[in-house]
């Protein structure tokens, strides 16, 4: 009995549906490292002019006359050193350094900035370079069936060490390009966590160092929480008070009217009856917007980005929101970047006369970095009853930084960066 052929079925379709997310997260993997690379390599260029400079001051002080110039020479390694710590703290936690800049080669600081500074120069340009070299040969091999017809005959058109002169050569090429393609996707975003690793080594404090700097900044920051969170008890207490408590002695007050007109006249019983009804039903709408402003119910059904849909929609401003958040942050980091959102519309809608607003959320390195941007007048400064000074608090209660770009005639931009505690 002859065997029936297999069947060819289908691929399931949540091998697809598995496969997309993938996708996404590789191509947003690469993009970010690639990002952290051109930065990278933006700082070793620096690093390799500075470097040269470090060497002429030493040899000048061979002769004794680059003595004076050493004192400069450190600050300036110190200042891009710092450029290189605050450029790592945006992909990662932050670098803390020396409290001033070092200005004599006996300080174990200034030590360790040189030599960071002499393998950025070196090796961390090489390496850098390597990595934003890979998606340019990508496109360029890949590419290179299209714009080989098009050059000129006697044209050299060797991409690499051989000649190409037929079609297949040119496949060659492009099957190179695939090569290319697949290793910048493969290699660049450990490329750029190793690049990393190595700057922060050399740039964090060494073991031992005395941590004032960082049990202070850590002190500030439990006081902007406890600062925050007072304030919000003040808050909810004022909401309560001014509002619902009114509602309710009044409905107390109209139904005690309402019993004691009951016997003398039944038709204002009525009425009184209606009126409490009336201040019952306000006094349960502010409990539910007080409970709404504590912990907005739609930001623990659908999430951030449902929450930030909720306020555009609701925003007098057409308002846009791009949330990239592939997982779930803590609640309490949601809850804070909602409310960020959330006083930065208010403003935007009372004070800013703009025409257009946009919520973008980005998750990297375990941060959550949220900008609100709107195309107003611009002019925006904290203490100006915009309330930031409350936003800035909430945002040092997690660790995190805020930074208000407001130039006259706009546009005005609230980037907050929240850290996530991974």
């Amino acid at each position: 009995m002859p065997l029936a052929p297999p069947s060819l079925a289908p691929a399931p379709a949540g091998a697809s549906r598995g496969l997309r997310p993938a996708a996404v997260r590789a191509g947003r993997d690469t993009l970010n490292a690639l990002e952290q690379l051109g930065g990278g390599l933006g700082t070793a260029l620096l690093a390799l002019a500075l470097l040269l400079w470090v060497l002429v001051v030493t040899l000048a002080c061979l002769v004794g006359v680059g003595v004076l110039l050493v004192p400069g020479a450190l600050r300036l390694v110190h200042g891009l050193a710092d450029r290189e710590r605050a450029r790592l703290g945006r992909w990662g936690p932050d670098v803390l350094g020396p409290d001033a800049a070092p200005t004599s080669l006996r300080d174990p600081a200034a030590r360790r900035e040189l030599t960071w500074l002499a393998g950025a120069a070196t090796g961390g340009l090489a390496w850098t370079f390597a990595g934003v070299a890979l998606p340019v040969y990508a496109v360029r091999d890949l590419t290179f069936p299209l714009w080989w017809p098009l050059l000129p005959p006697g044209e050299d058109s060797r991409p690499w060490w051989w000649s190409v002169d037929t079609w297949t050569g040119v496949a060659a090429v492009a099957l190179l390009g695939l090569g290319w393609a697949a290793l910048t996707v493969g290699a660049t975003p450990g490329m750029a966590r190793l690049h990393a690793r190595a700057a922060r080594r050399l740039l964090s404090p060494p073991p031992g160092t005395d941590l004032s700097l960082r049990v202070a900044e850590l002190t500030a920051t439990r006081a902007a929480a406890l600062d925050a969170h007072v304030a919000e008890l003040r808050r909810i207490e004022r909401s309560l008070h001014d509002g619902t408590q009114n509602r309710l002695v009044t409905t107390t007050v109209l139904l005690g009217a309402a019993r004691r007109s009951l016997a003398r006249d039944p038709a204002a019983t009525d009425e009184l009856l209606e009126r409490a009804q009336d201040a019952a039903e306000q006094a349960l709408a502010e409990l539910r917007s007080v409970a709404r402003g504590i912990l907005p119910p739609v930001l623990v059904d659908r999430g951030l980005a449902g929450a930030l849909s909720g306020l555009a929609a609701s925003s007098p401003v057409p308002c846009t929101v791009d949330v990239d958040v592939p997982v779930r942050c803590p609640a309490s980091v949601e809850a804070t970047a909602w409310f960020v959102a959330a006083e930065a519309m208010t403003n935007v809608a009372r004070h800013s006369g703009a025409t257009a607003a946009r919520v973008t959320v980005r998750l990297r390195a375990g941060r959550l970095h949220l900008a609100v941007t709107d195309d107003g007048r611009g002019g925006a400064v904290e203490g100006g009853g915009s309330g930031l000074t409350g936003v800035r608090r909430r945002v040092q209660a997690h660790d995190g930084e805020l930074t208000l770009t407001s130039p006259p005639g706009g546009p005005t931009t609230l980037e907050v960066a929240l850290s996530c505690g991974s």
